[in-house]
């Protein structure tokens, strides 16, 4: 049960926080130039990468046999999903850094080679320092045990949000409000946060 249970948690917070993100518009932007079936290949394998190290890394420290650092760890991990919700919800400000890896991006996606290759980099580059992967790093540190299903559910999540935008993406662009599904992403993280949080009081 706890497999399916981590599987969803990771699944979950990335589905709903890649939704309108810009790596679906890199995403987007390379659909014109090869077969869906390739673009979503290099989705899973950029994902497998970026936010499969960070779920490695963060089990490494997780799985440490001293209580009271990984107590700590719980702590600071929790409180992290709450800082990602309410920063959610305050007026986002476009910075140099944002801007300058999306400019980067963007002339990945004009170059012309394999592009299951490119893809796959692109979104390693993209998803780096990502809330999302600083959100896996976290659930690594929470489920040490759980390496695999949290992968595999980062990497679903990934995979069938970008489909979704493939093949769907002019009519959720007008059926479906940005701003519902930033909120709702949000919301989630705040309740994993919260969830955990009282999780760890006696």
């Amino acid at each position: 049960m706890d497999f399916f249970y981590t599987l969803l948690i990771s699944f979950s917070i990335v589905f709903f926080s890649e939704l309108g993100d810009k790596t679906q518009l890199l995403v987007l932007s390379f659909s014109t130039k090869d077969k869906a079936k390739n673009i979503l290949i290099g989705v899973a394998l950029g994902t497998f990468f970026s936010h499969g190290m960070a779920i490695l890394f963060g089990s490494k420290l997780g799985s440490l046999e001293n209580d009271t650092f990984r107590f700590y760890l719980q702590i600071f991990t929790y409180c992290s999903f709450l800082l990602f919700g309410f920063l959610g919800f305050l007026p986002k400000k476009e910075d140099s850094s944002v801007s300058t890896k999306s400019s980067f991006l963007n002339k990945l996606s004009c170059i012309k080679l394999n592009y299951v290759f490119m893809v796959a980099l692109a979104i390693f580059v993209g998803e780096f320092g990502d809330k999302t992967f600083l959100a896996s790093l976290g659930l690594g540190l929470q489920y040490p045990n759980y390496k695999l299903s949290l992968i595999f559910g980062s990497i679903l999540g990934m995979v069938l949000s970008n489909c979704l935008a493939l093949f769907f993406g002019k009519f959720l662009s007008k059926k479906l409000d940005s701003t519902f599904i930033n909120i709702f992403s949000n919301i989630l993280f705040l309740i994993f946060g919260s969830i955990g949080l009282f999780s760890l009081l006696p």
